[in-house]
Formats: structure tokens, C-alpha cells, sequence
């Protein structure tokens, strides 16, 4: 499966945010989620087979850790298309620049203008 398609599932992108911090057991990622274990064990075999993670068994239990290289294949292949969107936030900057600051409220602790008091 494509990086793209393994990264489209939300809860796969919050397994390697919790990856990013520290290496992780199976069990730990599934608290940390509110997943059962076979569903933990799913997602993470997907993202096992992309090359995300890798698996270090530890007897009975298998600790997973982030693999940081297919992130930066990606991140490399994203760079033209953050470029175009770059383009496209710093003409918004511009036009907002432009625009002219609306008034501020007026300040509802100040003292009310002594000439609009009425007896």
C-alpha cells in the first residue's frame, strides 16, 4: 500500500504521532487510542508493510518505532506542491495587508463623553 493510502487513515496518523515521541508496545498504543489489540495490531501491520514502522520483538511483546526515511521521501516528493501553496498564502497576506483595519470597539470602561449626558 502507498504511503498516501496507509496516511489517509486517521488513526494510523495519530499511531505515529505517538511513534514521533518514543518507541511504543502494541498494548501501550492501543491504551493510548482506545483501540482493542487486534485493531491496534491491524493498523499497524499496514503501516508495518509501507515501511513506516518497524517491529522490535521483545519476547512475548513487540515494541514498534518510527521509521523517519519513507516520511521524508514523502515530505521531499510534497516540496513543489507546499511551494505552490506557499504562493498562494502570501498573496492572501498581501491582500489582507491592503485592507484597511476596522475600527476598534470603543472601549466600554471609558467615561462617556460629558456632551452626550443628558439631565
Amino acid at each position: 500500500m502507498l504511503p498516501f493510502a496507509v496516511l489517509a487513515e486517521p488513526t494510523r496518523r495519530r499511531i505515529l504521532d505517538l511513534l514521533r515521541e518514543r518507541p511504543r508496545l502494541v498494548g501501550e498504543i492501543g491504551a493510548e487510542l482506545g483501540l482493542s489489540q487486534p485493531g491496534t495490531s491491524k493498523h499497524l501491520r499496514v503501516l508495518r508493510e509501507a515501511g513506516l514502522v518497524e517491529v522490535q520483538p521483545e519476547a512475548q511483546r513487540r515494541r514498534y518505532a518510527l521509521r523517519a526515511e519513507p516520511l521524508a521521501e514523502l515530505d521531499a516528493w510534497l516540496a513543489p506542491y507546499r511551494r505552490f501553496w506557499d504562493r498562494r498564502i502570501d498573496a492572501l497576506e498581501r491582500e489582507l495587508d491592503r485592507m484597511p483595519d476596522p475600527d476598534p470597539d470603543p472601549d466600554p470602561d471609558s467615561d462617556p463623553d460629558p456632551a452626550e449626558e443628558t439631565s
